[in-house]
């Protein structure tokens, strides 16, 4: 079982930046592959980024390759979320989550999720 808590979201205007951050409990954090997902109103749950268990293998949705960048510290039992370049299209309840798999195409399969955080780009 783990835990699973994001904070950093918040409103932004276009082509600001925010750092997400995932803060996990739990069962060792290093043997979870990490992703970030997001959800727009009226929309469903999309991918966005996703690393392994040691940051050797990172995984981006094309519309977000270039502006975001996705990190693990796993001394800090963290897993963070750099966004630049936002747009108001990037508006969404961005949720961590965690999975024992992850596989060479940067895909897992999330047994955990967080509560979600809230990002608002403002054009």
């Amino acid at each position: 079982q783990v835990q699973l808590v994001e904070s950093g979201g918040g409103l932004v205007q276009t082509g600001g930046s925010l750092r997400l951050s995932c803060a996990a409990s739990g069962r060792a954090f290093s043997t979870y592959a990490m992703g970030w997902f997001r959800q727009a109103p009226g929309k469903e749950r999309e991918f966005v980024a996703s690393i392994d268990w040691n940051g050797g293998r990172i995984a981006y949705a094309d519309l977000v390759k270039g502006r975001f960048t996705i990190s693990r510290d796993n001394a800090k039992n963290t897993v963070y979320l750099q966004m630049n370049t936002l747009k108001p299209e990037d508006t969404a309840v961005y949720y961590c989550a965690a999975s024992t798999t992850y596989d060479r195409s940067g895909s897992l399969s999330p047994e955990y999720w967080g509560q979600g955080t809230q990002v608002t780009v403002s054009s």
